[in-house]
């Protein structure tokens, strides 16, 4: 026996040849082996069982120090499967988006700015981004004469790691039709499953209206939100469907998942959706026959003159509700009928807000409240003949509508500049598009697009832009169309 084991090389046993395990992955190997026991046994004696998560924290943080993207494609994929997690003091993060996203925002920043030499300026430089560079200097204007500066300033760093990971590091990720491929699929597996999982559970309780909030934990907040990104990832669904052959199983696959979601939009109940499909088919006709110039001006006279209609002799004031038959209602039919009538909670208390707003923009009208400061000083600018019954607040929810919420928070150069950036990608979006001569390209520029249209309609009677599901695919759609257009650029060139 002793001849036996003494003929065993015990390196090679234990596979720990020097030619097998550099001497730096031995230490990491020590190190997560150590880190793995130390949060066991804190685990153990304080009962706070999120410390057994501190290996696989260590293992991020060396992937993203090592490679960023790996770590970006996790993102991708939790996107779907993020939860809101309440934390003491009131404050509240997304799991496990949020970490990921901080992470991933100071390790690119790190590399741009250890390799800024080699960087390429042409996604830099393109108009678009020039565009959101100016909507983010003046939010940083508006945050230094903010009149709650911390409330500001917590803003400001939540929108600079939106844009930071999901605009400038997506669009050195998603740069070909590849990569956009990937990305599809790493949202539409889990995306799937959330919504498979939802639709089973409200099918328990008959597709009930009235108890539609109760089957969306933990992965939606609300039905607008869960309403929201099955609408606005739709068109992505519908052009995957052309990557696949007639008849394969994939095409029958992703065509039952178009019908899935729109069977699962209309349970929902929800009419920004239902609204914001109608508008995104309206506006596939518009982008195919180069129309988006004439319609971007027709829609911006609406408005203007909308608002001039509304504000001369305080006509708004015809619209205000009455308190005792603005309810909210158990049985959707009703919901539409009241809709119509200005007898359904939920628009009317939105009116309210707006009529708030409106009221704050003339006392801040250069640079606004501040960013995120809409809450805060809104109900001392109210009008008592628009109050309902919700008008409380307790959730400390906004202004819902993203464009008015930008007018309170960044006055009306802000405002401005936001209304005509929303354009201006539609109309680059549109050029972009009729110059591309590939097929998959044009459809994705389509997709990405049309997204884009079913957003800014949502943005319309939400605040959604900052919101951890709904926020990154508004980036992430306007870096796809980019990326799209340097493409042809490179493509032209040679």
């Amino acid at each position: 026996m002793q001849q036996f084991f003494s003929s065993i090389d015990i390196k090679k046993f234990f596979l720990l040849k020097e030619t097998s395990i550099k001497s730096e992955n031995l230490w990491l190997f020590t190190l997560l082996g150590m880190s793995a026991l130390v949060s066991s046994l804190l685990a153990l004696t304080t009962g706070e069982l999120l410390l057994l998560a501190l290996p696989a924290g260590l293992i991020l943080v060396y992937q993203t120090i090592v490679d960023f993207r790996k770590v970006f494609y996790l993102l991708l994929f939790t996107i779907p499967l993020s939860v809101e997690f309440y934390l003491p003091g009131g404050l509240a993060t997304d799991l496990p988006t949020e970490p990921l996203v901080v992470g991933l925002m100071l390790a690119y920043g790190l590399n741009v700015m250890s390799r800024w030499h080699k960087t390429k300026s042409q996604f830099l430089t393109h108009p678009i981004t020039l565009f959101l560079l100016l909507h983010l200097v003046w939010t940083v204007l508006a945050t230094i004469s903010s009149n709650l500066f911390m409330v500001s300033f917590k803003f400001l760093l939540a929108k600079g790691w939106y844009v930071a990971v999901y605009y400038f590091l997506a669009g050195s990720v998603l740069k070909n039709e590849k990569e956009v491929k990937k990305f599809f699929w790493l949202i539409f597996i889990p995306f799937l499953g959330t919504v498979l999982l939802t639709v089973f559970r409200h099918s328990l309780i008959g597709f009930s209206f009235y108890e539609v909030h109760s089957v969306m934990y933990p992965f939606f907040r609300n039905h607008v939100l869960y309403a929201a990104i099955m609408a606005l990832f739709l068109p992505y669904i519908i052009v995957a469907t052309t990557w696949y052959k007639s008849n394969s199983l994939w095409k029958w696959i992703l065509m039952g998942a178009v019908l899935f979601f729109l069977l699962a939009i209309y349970f929902s109940y929800t009419r920004t959706a239902y609204g914001a499909l109608i508008i995104a088919a309206g506006a596939y006709v518009v982008f195919r026959l180069r129309l988006m110039k004439v319609a971007s001006l027709v829609a911006i006279i609406i408005v203007f003159l909308g608002i001039n209609h509304l504000m001369t002799h305080h006509r708004f004031m015809d619209y205000a509700p009455d308190f005792e038959k603005t309810i909210t209602h158990e049985n959707f039919d009703d919901l539409m009928s009241a809709t119509s009538k200005g007898e359904d909670v939920s628009t009317m208390e939105r009116v309210y807000r707006w009529v708030a707003g409106m009221e704050m923009s003339k006392k801040e009208w250069l640079m606004g409240f501040g960013p995120g400061n809409f809450y805060n000083f809104y109900k001392q600018n109210s009008l008592s003949a628009f109050e309902t019954y919700v008008s409380d607040n307790p959730d400390k929810s906004g202004i819902h509508c993203y464009y008015l919420m930008v007018l309170t928070d960044q006055g009306i150069p802000g405002a401005l500049i936001f209304f005509f950036f929303t354009f201006f990608i539609l109309i680059k979006g549109e050029s972009i598009y009729h110059q591309t001569r590939d097929p998959a390209r044009k459809k994705i520029i389509m997709a990405a697009l049309l997204s884009m249209v079913i957003i800014d309609a949502f943005l319309l009677i939400n605040d959604m832009v900052e919101a951890d599901k709904v926020g990154s695919f508004y980036f992430i759609n306007i870096a796809i169309i980019i990326n799209m257009d340097l493409l042809n650029k490179k493509e032209l060139n040679k």
